[in-house]
């Protein structure tokens, strides 16, 4: 099991514990100052994300969702009970989280979402499922990335268009700083950033539909 942390400016802090079986991260995001705290895709081993957040003396009112994938909201139902949280999501995955959780809330593209002293956005970045969102804070910039970007590698694509505008013209967008929090671990190192993706990353350097293509049939080689 893994564990790195990154501030996010002076106000928010972003925990990433690895969880389960199935290589999860999952990542506690939490305001010091206020001590309210979020979940991201509480997944597995909710007691460990809730016994990081108490330990810092934070309380989580928000869970955010990059999408509905079983390995991704495993523990979405035990989270919310113990939490009584606000699940926030694409609004194709309401239903789904609606299943598991009583309050839940769809964002738009673009959405801030006050926690604390910050705010954590929402972008919309289909491709890996139509409702993807990865959960961006801003300074110094970090990057939820979910199933959508991987270190040294991206999730399977539903749909390579979508996929391909989400990874160049979405994450394209954000500054080259931004630190990637990555849904597995399936990389080298447990976080990267979007500059070294963009310089390094096959599914990345794929910038059009037929060389994302290319590059899925190589890799399944």
């Amino acid at each position: 099991m893994t564990q790195a942390s990154s501030r996010a400016g002076d106000a928010l802090e972003i925990v990433q514990l690895e969880v389960g079986l199935l290589h999860n991260f999952c990542e506690v995001i939490g305001c010091p100052r206020t001590g309210e705290a979020a979940l991201v895709d509480p997944a597995f081993e909710v007691d460990r994300l809730l016994a990081e957040a108490r330990r810092r003396g934070w309380r989580v009112t928000t869970i955010f969702l990059t999408h509905t994938h079983d390995d991704h909201i495993a523990g979405l139902d035990e989270a919310a009970a113990l939490t009584g949280a606000v699940v926030r999501c694409h609004p194709l995955e309401v239903a789904t989280a609606r299943r598991l959780a009583p309050r839940v809330e769809a964002v738009a593209d673009g959405e801030e979402v006050p926690l604390g002293d910050g705010r954590v956005r929402a972008i919309f970045a289909p491709g890996h499922t139509p409702g993807c969102v990865c959960w961006f804070v801003r300074e110094p910039a970090a990057l939820v990335t979910g199933d959508v970007l991987f270190v040294g590698s991206c999730g399977r694509a539903s749909d390579v268009e979508a996929m391909v505008d989400s990874l160049q013209r979405k994450l394209g967008a954000l500054p080259e700083e931004t630190r990637v929090f990555p849904g597995h671990d399936y990389g080298k190192t447990p976080t990267s950033t979007l500059g070294y993706e963009f310089a390094t990353n096959p599914a990345l350097r794929a910038e059009t539909p037929a060389a994302f293509r290319e590059w899925v049939q190589r890799r399944g080689r």
